[in-house]
């Protein structure tokens, strides 16, 4: 990239990240709030059954809903913020217990979802198709694009990369398999209007489980899972901050380095937290946007940017056996007008749901 591209990349990383961490910093507290909060006193049992709170309801004695949400935010805050100021390495260990975690929670999700369509208590009956839900469409595919980050990591160990395309291929079959059963028996499974934002939620009701640990277990899924990624993200979003700024040979003052980019990483996202957390927006406004950017544009420009660099470098007679099958120029066009359009299309429904409200 030249110099204008590299910083358009990094600002479209920055806002991306920001709104993971804006995300993370409210589905840690929603969790608790919807496990704890209960207007019955019934907590285990009242959270998944189709009752739609208000923030201003009671959860206990005088505190209503809200309040234990932003008490629950600054807690978490307060505990996983300051990670924001250090270096977070060596999370080897952490990362493998997360992964296993997130291995039991989807498919605890799906065996409870399917025992439940198949006794016939199933409550959806999805309609074909819904404009009006396009929009939150791209945020969840950036998100679920985000198994592509790993790819680096897998695909460089690999010594002999002959076989290496059905290897990656054989992977995402198994990825699109597991977010295909999550979504298709999620939406027969529960009715729309109940369906929570936080998935895991749904399974806290002694209906569909009457287990107590696995409802408190998959209810919880979020605060431990996300816990863990969150001081990931938020130093990862403070280095590209720095590198923004970085200029060749310069250093940073002790209190701008240690103080001021950890700042800025850390206030916008809880501040957000702080004065929404309605998660299905901020997954929709977030991929849409950010997430157009990192799917569509950036891989797009970047190939154009690569192709070039390598003509000059190795000439423009040299064959690369790796070619893609996507090499052509008009894949590259074709990609900036869908990215393009997807950005049309998504303001253009904000725009129309906003002003209908």
């Amino acid at each position: 990239f030249p110099a204008v591209g590299v910083n358009l990349f990094y600002f479209c990383i920055i806002i991306y990240l920001y709104g993971d961490l804006a995300i993370y910093a409210a589905a840690v507290p929603v969790s608790l709030m919807q496990v704890t909060c209960s207007a019955t006193g019934n907590h285990s049992c009242s959270v998944g059954d189709g009752t739609k709170y208000n923030d201003t309801d009671k959860c206990w004695g005088p505190i209503r809903r809200i309040d234990a949400y932003r008490l629950y935010l600054a807690a978490f805050t307060l505990l996983l913020g300051p990670f924001t100021f250090f270096n977070v390495q060596k999370t080897k260990y952490l990362q493998i217990m997360t992964s296993l975690m997130r291995w039991i929670a989807f498919i605890l999700m799906i065996i409870l979802a399917l025992i439940r369509i198949s006794r016939g208590q199933a409550e959806g009956h999805p309609s074909m198709a819904q404009l009006s839900g396009i929009r939150n469409l791209f945020g969840v595919c950036v998100y679920s694009f985000m198994c592509q980050h790993s790819l680096p990591s897998l695909i460089t160990p690999i010594s002999k990369k002959k076989h290496v395309n059905k290897l990656v291929l054989l992977d995402y079959i198994l990825i699109l398999a597991f977010y295909s059963l999550l979504s298709f028996t999620a939406i027969y499974c529960f009715r729309n209007d109940t369906l929570m934002d936080m998935y895991t939620l749904n399974f806290t009701n002694c209906e569909i489980i009457n287990v107590a640990f696995i409802r408190y277990f998959l209810g919880l899924f979020p605060v431990f899972t996300i816990s863990t990624n969150f001081p990931i993200i938020a130093v990862t979003l403070r280095n590209n901050w720095k590198t923004l700024f970085h200029r060749e040979g310069g250093t940073y003052p002790w209190v701008v380095d240690r103080i001021v980019f950890p700042a800025i990483t850390l206030i916008p996202p809880v501040l957000v937290a702080f004065c929404t957390h309605d998660l299905e927006s901020l997954v929709g406004i977030t991929g849409a946007y950010a997430g157009n950017g990192i799917q569509y544009l950036i891989p797009a420009f970047l190939a154009y940017c690569s192709r070039k660099d390598t003509q000059l470098v190795f000439g423009s007679g040299t064959v690369n056996k790796h070619l893609s099958p996507f090499r052509h120029t008009f894949w590259i066009v074709f990609v900036l007008i869908w990215g393009f359009s997807c950005f049309v299309f998504v303001t253009a429904n904000i725009v129309l749901s906003e002003s209908k409200l």
